[in-house]
């Protein structure tokens, strides 16, 4: 696709006040690579799965229902992805259903969150009244009779309650519909994939029994296998898995303790560090403060959406934000994968370097820059931490149900990074990190927050309280049974070879 000169913001401006013509004022500067597909092709890495990981695609392959766990960094949403091509070339597109349970971990899948897949609502009543309100709704109850493979992400997010109902709801429709009573979840493929270590359910009703998923009356039989993956991608610094696996499981000893000390600092943290905050009022607050600190030009994107609700609905809590602020000297975290070869990725840090436009021979993708800019097609030009410079064009985030994509959010695909929520930064890899652990509530949260670090060396810790790091008793008993019952089939396997 080729490729006009671009120009800069100042150059742009120019224009805008001077309603001179685009020929006359060139700017000089060099071209600078657009992220969009339409515009440069990037290809994709091949990179090679795991025996583990292998193994689980041979169950899938062969129809198995599965449970896939694993630690902060283990490549379980990258696994995920391939397992939702291999299950869709298996049941065809349109009954593969990826759902999660937040709108920023279904957006990454393209994917739409549980409860709207359900038609289920907060969820929060009982399984017969659940069921009453599917069978009203014609969509929903059409999903449930037409899913083959249900993929459920952030599963440690899901109440063992809502688990309980919605096996009761899939196996009810589905008897009467395809005679599947005798079958869990009516025979439906389920893949199921989360840390119970990482963020909890959020519990809306008093007194609820069943918390977590693994407590649900059906959990062990919905699963032909449950595989805890071991491979650590994100770190390779063996003092930091070491630290961070004792963290996950709310363990730490002297040594630990020593080395998160000397990630402490009374200092100002380096600028290209993302803060983490366990609030996003704390999070809002830093980003708009440093923001208006730079007192430059602002320019706003505003994202353009399309679809029905309640889907529509779902992008507003998605990663890509309803309007973007953004000026020269931001601090940006791009949201999607770009190039992953050289590490421009979901998480990948950088700073604004000026404002361009760039004049593509593709007209719709003009249009588009036009709606969602607003300010003369000038597209932001990152200069990321790795040291290369990329212009960030337009991306799309997809709320898919099986093939047909019912919303669809088009924005560039950044934001400010000065400070982010740890509830967002789930999945994410940062090679800078600065947390305030003081307002740090509930389980998994240090963990979650110190295991997006790459390396110790871009760890920056303030206001840290080691009876911060705790893991739910009821979570390690639950891996705990999980390592015993493996340990008993690999000990049964030892003896039939025998």
């Amino acid at each position: 696709m080729k490729l006009s000169l671009l120009y800069t913001a100042k150059t742009a401006y120019r224009f805008l006040s001077s309603k001179a013509t685009w020929g006359c004022q060139v700017s000089a500067k060099s071209k600078v690579k657009s992220c969009r597909s339409e515009l440069i092709s990037t290809k994709k890495p091949k990179v090679k799965l795991t025996e583990q990981q292998n193994q689980i695609l041979e169950a899938i392959s062969n129809g198995n229902s599965v449970f896939i766990t694993g630690s902060a960094g283990t490549g379980k949403t990258y696994l995920l992805q391939h397992i939702i091509t291999k299950l869709r070339k298996i049941h065809g597109k349109s009954r593969v259903f990826v759902t999660a349970s937040t709108g920023v971990a279904a957006c990454t899948l393209n994917g739409q969150t549980l409860h709207s897949f359900a038609g289920i609502g907060l969820g929060d009543a009982s399984s017969v009244d659940l069921l009453s309100r599917v069978s009203l709704d014609k969509r929903a109850y059409r999903r449930w009779n037409k899913v083959r493979a249900l993929v459920i992400d952030e599963i440690s997010m899901v109440s063992g309650e809502v688990f309980d109902n919605l096996e009761f709801i899939a196996r009810s429709i589905r008897s009467e519909e395809l005679g599947c009573e005798e079958k869990i979840w009516g025979g439906i493929q389920l893949v199921v994939s989360g840390d119970f270590f990482q963020l909890p359910p959020v519990i809306n009703k008093k007194g609820q029994q069943k918390e977590f998923a693994f407590e649900a009356d059906c959990w062990n039989a919905s699963f032909d296998e449950q595989i805890e993956l071991k491979t650590i991608f994100r770190q390779s610094d063996a003092q930091l898995i070491k630290l961070l696996q004792g963290i996950r499981k709310g363990k730490y000893d002297s040594e630990d303790l020593k080395l998160l000390d000397q990630c402490c600092s009374k200092v100002e943290p380096d600028s290209s560090a993302v803060q983490l905050y366990p609030r996003i009022e704390d999070v809002s607050r830093v980003n708009a403060e440093r923001l208006d600190c730079l007192d430059e030009v602002l320019f706003h994107y505003q994202a353009l959406d399309s679809g029905k609700d309640p889907w529509k609905k779902q992008l507003k809590n998605g990663i890509a934000p309803e309007l973007l602020k953004l000026c020269v000297g931001s601090r940006v975290l791009l949201t999607k994968n770009i190039d992953v070869v050289s590490g421009l990725v979901n998480g990948a840090t950088g700073t604004i370097l000026d404002f361009a436009v760039v004049q593509d021979t593709h007209k719709l993708y003009d249009r588009e820059i036009s709606d969602i800019c607003g300010n003369g097609n000038l597209l932001p030009v990152v200069r990321f931490d790795s040291g290369q410079e990329l212009m960030i064009g337009v991306e799309r985030w997809y709320v898919m149900e099986g093939d047909e994509a019912v919303a669809m959010r088009k924005q560039i695909p950044l934001i400010l990074a000065w400070a982010l929520s740890i509830h967002k930064c789930q999945g994410m890899t940062l090679n800078n990190l600065h947390t305030d652990l003081y307002r740090v509530f509930g389980f998994g949260m240090v963990y979650v927050a110190l295991s997006r670090v790459k390396s110790l060396d871009g760890l920056n810790l303030v206001n840290f309280n080691p009876s911060k790091i705790k893991a739910n008793p009821k979570v390690l008993q639950f891996y705990e049974r999980l390592s015993a019952e493996k340990d008993e089939q690999k000990g049964d396997s030892v003896t039939d070879d025998i």
